[in-house]
């Protein structure tokens, strides 16, 4: 069980690390107002083409990180909890598979900047509309994907603290970065309008990646291989 321990660390690890890398090369994980001005933003990406590029092909490598460690996970604890193994599986490879699906979109926004560039007018009205859908679905499925990280990573931190697997105090900040992030991004979802959601949203997030960072760096070098067995 070492390898499978060791390796959903690293993923852990890899995955935060892809979200920054990829944000530097001007990828938008999570839309925000400033996003939707066609004017800053589409010049931005038709400049640099080969940057958005390179910022998708990050991002469907941490897509498909966050795949495999929801596979490597339940490899490596589904002997703990059968059901909440099945649990966090399905709903952590949801978010994966949402995230990948919204790539297929978001790569027309390239498209989308280089007519930018030389329309005027009226088409130039549609294709900025064009590209604020995007940015709406792609927000709408992000908030989604995000639930599905909330109950995925809730079910496997309630494993985590009822077999001891870990420090309590880890399997504990799993629960309470979870639950708000589920609970903010579905609020999200019903009300688009949502005053204060900018605020709880890094709240969580910055939970969140406070539990990954931790998790991560536990089952890369200080998880014994002896608690994994009955």
């Amino acid at each position: 069980m070492t390898i499978e321990i060791r390796l959903s660390g690293f993923l852990y690890l890899v995955i935060l690390v892809l979200q920054i890398v990829m944000a530097e090369f001007g990828y938008i994980l999570e839309p925000k107002p400033k996003h939707y001005d066609s004017d800053a933003q589409l010049p931005k990406i038709n400049k640099n083409p080969k940057k958005f590029k390179i910022s998708i092909i990050l991002a469907l490598i941490e897509h498909f990180s966050v795949i495999i460690l929801a596979i490597m996970l339940f490899i490596t604890f589904n002997p703990y909890n059968i059901i909440l193994g099945i649990v966090w599986t399905i709903f952590r490879l949801a978010e994966g598979s949402i995230q990948v699906y919204i790539e297929k979109d978001y790569w027309g926004v390239l498209n989308i900047a280089r007519q930018y560039r030389v329309a005027s007018g009226t088409e130039k009205d549609s294709l900025s509309d064009s590209y604020r859908n995007i940015l709406q679905t792609k927000s709408s499925r992000f908030a989604f994907g995000m639930i599905c990280w909330g109950i995925g990573t809730l079910a496997y931190s309630i494993m985590l603290v009822t077999y001891e697997v870990v420090p309590l105090i880890i399997g504990w900040l799993g629960i309470v970065a979870s639950i708000p992030i589920g609970l903010v991004n579905g609020i999200k979802l019903i009300k688009s309008n949502f005053k204060g959601y900018e605020v709880l949203s890094s709240i969580s997030g910055l939970l969140a990646i406070i539990f990954e960072i931790i998790i991560g760096v536990w089952l890369l070098f200080f998880q014994r291989t002896q608690n994994l067995f009955f």
